[in-house]
């Protein structure tokens, strides 16, 4: 029995899914301790969108150390705080015309969307938040209930209140429904809020993916998300838009709503903002809203991961230009052209994508399942999501090799192939 069987939690997920243990990885591939190689489809959920150990980040930090940079600092002004957050602002913020201050919270994604809830509360003086179905938002209590997932909110152990969730979005992302039938169903909250009798009020906020990663690559269309947008603003709520998994280039721009016509509030980001692998959380929050925190409010230990300053940094480096997007625009290509043959020859077998993030919906969580092991094998390293498990996500690193994307996606058609075949 090895020392994960016999000491580490009951709790462990991914390691049952893919039953080796890792030794090193660089870009898009992981080797085992026996020297077997896997092409990474999974990058850490999301956390690694330029690659396992990247040079650029490797040498950056590197050099930090070295000179004996700061590297914890609660939230007391530092040199590579201030590089990080005057990098963000000119290349990303201002590019954008967004006034939004930048707020460092604990490390993880749940981090920032508890600091967003609670100012979304403090700014409104409402308690209640919109949340959507299949949305995921964090594991701690407030996130939690914003969450969808039975399976993640039956481990609270206490009620979640003080959200309530509405049908997320609207055409491709509903499942059996009519065109705009999301729009639809705004427009019915719109009178419900609207109706002095109706007893339904307003909420502090309304919360949301554009694109739903662990509820099964849901796309919400630019009708909704501005129909949405609108609700939130003409009866006084917040709109927040968790970016945790599908922002920081995923989606072949800098955040997935870029060309969506949205203005968001709070904009919730983590996962790919540290760059390496490093852990970091960040809030962009209108100033107005930022105004209605005191000092030390809202606190965190880790608020000043210098590692994740240095690495993010480099990351934003990626973004001075257009090239590493337009190497998402042709892999986005390429991916689809693979998988067509797919779509083709099974009926059953939807895809729902945006730049480098794709679900491939083969419509029963028991066949996902059988794919994911066969991937595995063939030494392909990719997960399932949604209702289910059904859905198989596709998020490499965007820095992937083209001949390894082309390996990945070969090993995954096959697979698919045997397993659906053999259904």
């Amino acid at each position: 029995m090895s020392i994960f069987e016999e000491r580490e939690s009951a709790i462990r997920a991914y390691c049952r899914v893919y039953p080796v243990v890792f030794d090193t990885a660089e870009n898009a591939r992981q080797t085992d301790e026996n020297g077997n190689q896997y092409i990474d489809f999974f990058a850490g959920a999301g956390v690694l969108n330029f690659g396992h150990n990247n040079p650029r980040m490797k040498k950056a930090i590197i050099n930090y150390i070295e000179r004996n940079g700061v590297t914890h600092s609660l939230d007391m002004h530092t040199s590579i705080k201030r590089d990080f957050m005057e990098t963000f602002v000119k290349t990303i913020l201002e590019p954008r015309n967004m006034p939004h201050r930048l707020q460092f919270m604990g490390p993880t994604g749940t981090n920032a969307v508890e600091t967003a809830l609670k100012l979304a509360r403090r700014v409104t003086g409402r308690s209640e938040i919109v949340a959507f179905s299949h949305g995921f938002h964090g594991m701690t209590l407030g996130a939690l209930a914003c969450t969808a997932n039975e399976y993640f909110r039956g481990a609270a152990g206490v009620p979640l209140n003080h959200v309530n969730h509405q049908v997320f979005g609207c055409e491709k992302t509903c499942l059996n429904c009519e065109l705009s039938c999301g729009v639809d169903n705004l427009n019915k909250l719109r009178a419900l809020y609207a109706d002095s009798s109706s007893a339904i009020d307003p909420p502090a906020a309304f919360l949301v993916e554009t694109i739903q990663a662990e509820g099964g690559v849901n796309i919400a269309s630019k009708e909704w998300l501005q129909a949405l947008q609108k609700l939130a603003k003409d009866f006084g709520s917040l709109l927040i838009i968790d970016e945790i998994q599908v922002g920081c280039g995923r989606t072949g721009s800098y955040f997935s709503f870029d060309d969506l016509g949205l203005d968001p509030d709070i904009v919730c980001l983590a996962k790919g903002i540290g760059g390496f692998g490093t852990p970091m959380a960040m809030n962009l929050v209108k100033p107005e809203h930022d105004d209605h925190w005191s000092p030390g409010e809202h606190t965190g230990t880790f608020r000043g991961q210098c590692l994740s300053f240095v690495a993010g940094k480099e990351a934003l480096s990626y973004f001075a230009d257009d090239v590493l997007m337009a190497e998402v625009d042709q892999k986005n290509t390429l991916m689809l052209e693979k998988l067509d043959p797919l779509l083709k020859q099974y009926n059953s077998i939807q895809l729902r994508e945006k730049g480098m993030i794709m679900g491939l919906d083969v419509g029963d969580g028991a066949l996902a399942k059988q794919i994911v092991e066969k991937c595995f094998a063939n030494g392909l390293l990719v997960s399932a999501c949604g209702t289910g498990g059904r859905v198989i996500k596709l998020i490499p690193p965007l820095t992937i090799p083209v001949e390894d994307l082309t390996k990945g996606l070969d090993i995954l058609v096959t697979a698919t192939n045997d397993v659906l075949e053999a259904a």
